[in-house]
């Protein structure tokens, strides 16, 4: 089973602390070496999921973010993301959901879930709440889900969406405007022999998430197919 190097979080500390294209050019043949490794990880975390899973991604490689930052709308002109990261998507449109990982020393995380979906997208999520929350609310109280990611997270509203009433029951839930859950590993977690198996158990872990949401955009109030 492929493991995370410790040579990779070293390179990703100095960036951090050289975040500059000189520096980076200088040791450009050190991060490609550690690239290829990250690659050779993901290629393997990827097929391991394909064996649980339904995934539209063809490799580890295009799974993978860039490492260059785009700064032109940005106040911090740092040049390089100091992390390596990529995400799982499932297929579309009838399933749904997404996995992602982030490799970086002192802020590794693993989890999922929907960033800012569309607006139909969260329409239907928060109807669907707002008639039955319960699909929902037994997943993200259930005890698995608890221990691996503590609590459902996202940004939310200061009030009640359009079209909500303030005192519903699920206001809670009806202020999300993105939903998503990650688990913190430490460095020592990262680079030991058995990573790549607690990856694979976060996925597992945030999957009744994903079903319960691919159940919520999939189909209308009535519970009829929106696939055609």
């Amino acid at each position: 089973m492929k493991t995370i190097p410790t040579t990779t979080f070293e390179f990703l500390s100095k960036l951090n602390a050289n975040n500059n294209r000189d520096w980076f050019n200088e040791n450009k043949p050190w991060y490609q070496k550690e690239h290829e490794q990250v690659i050779a990880f993901v290629d393997e975390l990827l097929d391991r999921m394909k064996g649980l899973d339904q995934l539209s991604n063809d490799s580890g490689k295009k799974s993978l973010m860039r490492i260059y930052r785009d700064v032109r709308f940005s106040k911090d002109k740092s040049p390089y993301n100091p992390r390596f990261a990529g995400s799982f998507a499932r297929i579309k449109p009838q399933l749904r959901g997404g996995y992602f990982f982030r490799f970086m020393p002192g802020a590794t995380v693993v989890g999922g879930g929907f960033y800012g979906p569309n607006k139909d997208d969260l329409k239907l999520i928060r109807d669907h709440i707002a008639q039955d929350e319960e699909p929902l609310r037994l997943v993200i109280n259930s005890t698995g889900f608890k221990k691996t990611f503590g609590a459902l997270q996202g940004e939310q509203l200061k009030t009640a969406p359009k079209g909500y009433p303030k005192d519903h029951d699920s206001i809670d839930l009806l202020k999300y405007k993105s939903m998503y859950a990650f688990k913190s590993f430490t460095d020592k977690e990262v680079l030991s022999d058995n990573f790549q198996d607690e990856i694979v158990e976060v996925f597992q872990a945030i999957r009744p998430f994903f079903d319960v949401m691919t159940e919520m955009l999939t189909t209308d109030l009535n519970g009829l197919s929106l696939i055609e």
